[in-house]
């Protein structure tokens, strides 16, 4: 048996795909930058190759007549030997409550002249507006001398420890090249979600305040029984 004919390790096959994921998403990410690229999955089905990209605006992605869409595709299957490539774009859903989006509209505000300060605190608003219990901004850089620093905006509950921060707060970490430097922008946003430190107490149903009302009667029969 030859060495090509060899059967493949499944931990080497599921490398193999994890690394071609990787590379396509990579690549989505830095031809679509301009286009509104959020995020991409990647799934295998019989007919081949499905994936799927989340944009804030599918008709830039899609291009006049499905040109980009074209382009991409002929891209992956020949420089990314990807199988059949069959791609769908989708409209990111609630993009106030996406921490790239919000990051890309600051770097993009930041590059038009707009001061940081008002970027940011336009980004905060529109994040509330959108129903998110809390939101954190931070920009770094050159922000108002030649030395480095940041400035944060806090509004609402963000968490930063804990099973809440790691698995429901959303963050996102961006850069934007201006003319004093490279400047880093931060976004962490709660969605509107229950998170672990909140309860509710239910009401009681009638059954159990019938029970209650039977439980008193009772015992107020035998106190009386215990008199005579």
């Amino acid at each position: 048996m030859s060495q090509s004919q060899k059967r493949v390790p499944v931990y080497k096959k599921i490398l193999q795909d994890r690394i071609k994921e990787w590379m396509v998403k990579e690549f989505l990410n830095y031809r679509l930058a301009k286009q509104g690229y959020v995020d991409s999955d990647v799934l295998k089905t019989p007919l081949g190759t499905r994936i799927i990209i989340y944009a804030e605006r599918p008709n830039r992605v899609i291009g006049r007549k499905g040109v980009i869409v074209k382009e991409l595709t002929e891209l992956l299957s020949r420089k990314l030997e990807v199988e059949n490539p069959i791609i769908d774009v989708t409209p990111i859903q609630n993009p106030e409550l996406n921490p790239k989006i919000i990051a890309n509209r600051i770097a993009w505000a930041m590059t038009k002249g707009v001061k940081f300060r008002r970027a940011g605190m336009i980004a905060v608003r529109q994040i509330m507006d959108g129903g998110a219990r809390g939101t954190e901004i931070k920009i770094s850089g050159k922000l108002t001398s030649e030395r480095s620093r940041f400035e944060k905006y806090v509004f609402g509950v963000v968490y930063k420890n804990g099973y809440d921060a790691k698995s429901k707060v959303q963050r996102f970490v961006g850069q934007v090249l201006l003319k004093p430097g490279l400047y880093g922008i931060e976004v962490r946003i709660t969605p509107p979600i229950r998170v672990s430190d909140e309860f509710q107490i239910k009401p009681p149903t009638r059954e159990a305040i019938a029970e209650t009302q039977a439980q008193q009667a009772g015992g107020g029969e035998g106190g009386e029984q215990a008199e005579t």
